[in-house]
């Protein structure tokens, strides 16, 4: 089979490793893949050139456009693939025309955000072949708001996509390098610094937990947004307790050094970050927002809340902060569950068996 998987760029993101991850995983199993980026390089680019993959960019050198496809058609075709992957927000914006312009092959859209869709994005959705939902919030969103075929939607949930040093002992070379103790309770978020990340969330949320408790907030990410979250955590003090360790190609030794997973964004549809904590044995507590409560077991490996409701949030981080016994029973319970439900191999059979039903028909 071949294979193409369309992304406007190599950012640093979930949606961006899961395209280098299944291209990969998608070569190794015999078929021949090409990973099409609309702009060259990016965070990943070294990562994607290591793969058993052909790795080819639209732009002659970058634009910073993530829109911006030239010579798009012409590529598409080359290609000759039997089936076309659409990956990111831009990459699903064109992939009804990529759709009418290969007509025989299986264009696939996928639906891995919490956001509003525009309307090109939507157009490709009734014009695409087939639909890979990542939880089943976003399917009911795309049925039940857009009025899409239940028929046309798979939900394939996110592999671990890191899976390696799970059950090491804890990190205490990291954390006594970020003034933490034994007895520190580390929460960690990962993600990238945007508004709709709402890491400025966690930051008023912890400024109100009692002040003689032991604790330490880290940010793990970059972003438009960090410097706004590093100002708010200066003005209200917390610049003793509040870590931000920029970007991390391999996150591994932040998981294994933190306690608590921690998450207050406005969009999600299933989180990549709340699965790889679960992995490493990580509490969940986060807000009920698009599928981030099919990332844990509410009440088993971690707790979900309503969104919004800070005083229930600071309750649960201050009993998590105080109960070491509830800390160890949800991290046992989170790592059997990402064991069970997200593991790699999976999720990967899972989309190799719907591109072959999708290239028979």
């Amino acid at each position: 089979m071949k294979i193409l998987i369309v992304q406007d760029y190599l950012r640093s993101g979930g949606t961006e490793r899961q395209a280098v991850f299944l291209g990969a995983a998608a070569a190794k199993a015999g078929h021949e893949v090409t990973l099409l980026t609309f702009r060259p390089r990016g965070a990943l680019g070294d990562e994607a050139e290591n793969q058993p993959f052909a790795f080819k960019s639209l732009q002659p050198f970058d634009f910073h456009l993530d829109w911006f496809a030239p010579g798009l058609r012409r590529a598409a075709t080359e290609a000759a693939p039997d089936l076309v992957l659409c990956m990111g927000w831009m990459a699903n914006c064109y992939a009804g025309f990529i759709q009418a312009r290969l007509p025989h092959a299986a264009v696939v859209c996928t639906m891995q955000t919490g956001r509003a869709l525009p309307w090109l994005y939507r157009r490709s959705l009734r014009r695409c072949r087939h639909i890979i939902a990542n939880s089943l919030v976003a399917k009911r969103v795309l049925t039940d708001d857009h009025d899409l075929p239940g028929h046309k939607i798979s939900v394939i949930h996110n592999p671990v996509l890191r899976s390696h040093g799970t059950d090491a002992p804890r990190n205490q070379t990291l954390r006594t390098q970020h003034g933490a103790n034994p007895s520190t309770v580390v929460f960690l978020n990962v993600a990238m610094f945007r508004p709709a990340k709402n890491q400025r969330e966690l930051i008023k949320i912890c400024s109100r937990l009692p002040g003689y408790l032991d604790w330490q907030l880290w940010f793990a990410g970059d972003g438009v947004a960090r410097k706004n979250c590093e100002r708010l955590a200066l003005d209200l003090g917390l610049s003793g307790r509040v870590r931000f360790l920029g970007y991390q190609s391999d996150p591994t030794p932040i998981y294994q050094a933190a306690d608590v997973a921690v998450l207050t964004s406005q969009s999600e549809s299933l989180s990549n970050f709340l699965i790889e904590a679960q992995l490493h044995g990580l509490p969940a507590v986060a807000y009920n927002i698009g599928g981030v409560g099919e990332c844990f077991l509410p009440g088993e490996s971690g707790i979900l809340h309503d969104n919004l409701a800070q005083t229930a949030f600071v309750e649960t981080l201050d009993r998590l902060i105080r109960d070491p016994s509830l800390r160890r029973r949800f991290g046992i319970a989170a790592r059997a569950h990402a064991r069970s439900a997200f593991s790699a191999e999976q999720q990967i059979r899972a989309h190799l068996s719907l591109f072959a039903e999708l290239v028979k028909v």
